[in-house]
């Protein structure tokens, strides 16, 4: 387990040796092409040091590797700031006085993904959320917080909607224990209101959302949330994040990949279908 900056360079690497790999050249004949010596291709690939997006363009265009969305992908990796991804920018880096390394980390991973999948226990997915609920649950989270920075927060809670409605959108797939739709947060009337947006939510074509029930008694889901970030052109990048208080967690090891993906189609097995969540969600709104 490491955090997200160590995680992203162990991956870049390992990708880069690929690469490397597939254009028929040794690490010593990379290094000759693009003017360096073997030993900082080394250090590179084994996630030893980190690289300038400057760089990774040098050996991507030494590997002949014109895949667009590979290459945006890898560069963001490496920290790219000049991202021209339209609505999967680098718009938060505005707000860079308010948002913890660990979060920016998150976001940039989330603006980047193909797929997210989710597991909530406790509260409604914050690409999903209203503005009020994201309120409430910040102000929770983090009571020290004065006005300015709880807006900034909520703001950018807001804005990271945008993936689900980019072109490619982010598809969401979210299992919801059903304390998250009971827990009432920020009052009955922001909850109707975020229930009810979860309706609309979970209508989209992008978004698929199903409810683990009480009745559906010990899921392998009580250990805790976590989300499965899959990413485009190659699966080699995924990475689960486990979200604690103060830091996150990023696993990127194939098999725990493995076994939350299994934990995670385990949950969707064991919840109600869409259909049928669709209809739970509306029952608990209605005061059933």
């Amino acid at each position: 387990m490491q955090n997200g900056p160590a995680v992203r360079r162990r991956k870049l690497g390992a990708e880069l040796r690929t690469l490397r790999t597939e254009a028929g050249l040794t690490s010593g004949e990379a290094a000759r092409l693009v003017g360096w010596h073997q030993s900082k291709v080394s250090r590179i690939e084994t996630g030893a040091s980190g690289v300038k997006p400057a760089d990774v363009r040098l050996l991507l265009d030494a590997y002949a590797v014109h895949d667009a969305q590979l290459r945006e992908l890898l560069l963001l990796l490496a920290g790219a700031e000049d991202n021209t991804g339209g609505a999967r920018d680098r718009w938060w880096h505005a707000y860079r006085g308010v948002l913890p390394p660990a979060y920016r980390d998150f976001i940039s991973l989330e603006s980047q993904a193909r797929t997210m999948r989710t597991l909530e226990t406790t509260v409604v997915p914050g690409l999903l959320q209203t503005p009020e609920y994201a309120r409430a649950v910040t102000r929770a989270a983090v009571k020290s917080l004065d006005d300015k920075a709880l807006d900034a927060l909520v703001e950018v809670r807001l804005a990271r909607q945008d993936v689900l409605h980019s072109d490619p959108p982010l598809r969401l797939e979210a299992v919801l224990d059903e304390a998250v739709l009971r827990r009432e947060v920020g009052g009955p009337e922001v909850m109707a209101r975020q229930l009810e947006r979860l309706l609309q939510a979970a209508r989209l074509p992008q978004v698929r959302v199903q409810v683990l029930p009480f009745g559906a008694g010990a899921h392998v889901g009580l250990t805790g949330p976590f989300v499965i970030f899959s990413f485009p052109s190659t699966s080699d990048l995924d990475v689960v994040v486990l979200d604690q208080l103060t830091s996150s967690l990023y696993l990127e090891r194939k098999e725990d990949l493995v076994a939350y993906s299994e934990a995670f189609n385990s949950l969707r097995i064991n919840a109600l279908s869409p259909e049928e969540s669709l209809d739970y969600i509306a029952a608990i709104g209605d005061g059933a």
